[in-house]
């Protein structure tokens, strides 16, 4: 398979492009949300990545999504307002759904499994301050600067637009703060691996705190890597 990928292309417009290599740069653990503003190489020269291995799974990853090509939407062409409802009702939603239950069942474990486990109240600590940072959030987006954004795409509203780029430095400080809690779990829980003794509700916790990361990971790529990019260039 030829190569399609340089090592001076950024992380966060490969992911843009080719989604399926979220996949990817997760299993190499990339930082392709906050972090993707950095080069191919750049992230090389400060990793023990192996250069060739890297490229053969993102041309894979390319031609999985090549594949799924008439069911991925085009995020940098669609409206704003369509990218907005899509992070609203796909990754907003999920975090409702998911956080209280998250809280609950964190909690569960600490009882059962604190005293043996003394990680467990370090998560339930870092889960907690993630839980509150990211409630906060998704007010300010959903109240504040997604309604600014429609607005400017509806009436080309310029002092609307300039409300909304007003606010991303202020998200995108939240969305940094955020991955660096998602990094502190995923070290404390040693990548989420289970202990010997871990019962079906441990489980699921660490389950679904990983799949958290995750969701967060697109969250945040589509907003720091797409959707504050297309507003800066209309300034």
């Amino acid at each position: 398979m030829d190569q399609i990928f340089e090592t001076s292309d950024k992380i966060g417009d490969i992911v843009s492009d080719f989604p399926k290599a979220s996949d990817v740069f997760k299993k190499y653990n990339i930082d392709y949300c906050c972090g993707g503003n950095r080069t191919l190489s750049a992230v090389l020269e400060n990793s023990n990545i192996n250069e060739n291995e890297l490229m053969k799974d993102l041309n894979e990853a390319s031609k999985e999504t090549q594949e799924l090509a008439e069911k991925v939407v085009d995020w940098k062409t669609a409206s704003l307002s369509e990218l907005v409802d899509h992070i609203i009702n796909t990754h907003h939603r999920y975090l409702e759904n998911t956080l209280p239950m998250l809280s609950e069942i964190t909690l569960k474990v600490l009882h059962a499994h604190g005293i043996n486990h003394k990680e467990i109240f370090r998560v339930h600590k870092l889960f907690n301050t993630l839980k509150t940072d990211l409630e906060q959030h998704l007010v300010v987006e959903e109240k504040l600067y997604f309604p600014f954004i429609k607005e400017y795409e509806k009436t080309e509203n310029r002092d609307a637009l300039n409300k909304a780029v007003k606010v991303i430095q202020q998200l995108e400080s939240e969305h940094e703060t955020a991955g660096n809690i998602l990094k502190e779990l995923r070290d404390i829980t040693k990548h989420y691996s289970l202990p010997d003794d871990a019962c079906p509700t441990y489980e699921r916790t660490y389950n679904t705190l990983e799949d958290l990361e995750s969701d967060i990971f697109r969250h945040v790529h589509l907003e720091n890597n797409v959707l504050h990019p297309r507003l800066i260039k209309k300034l």
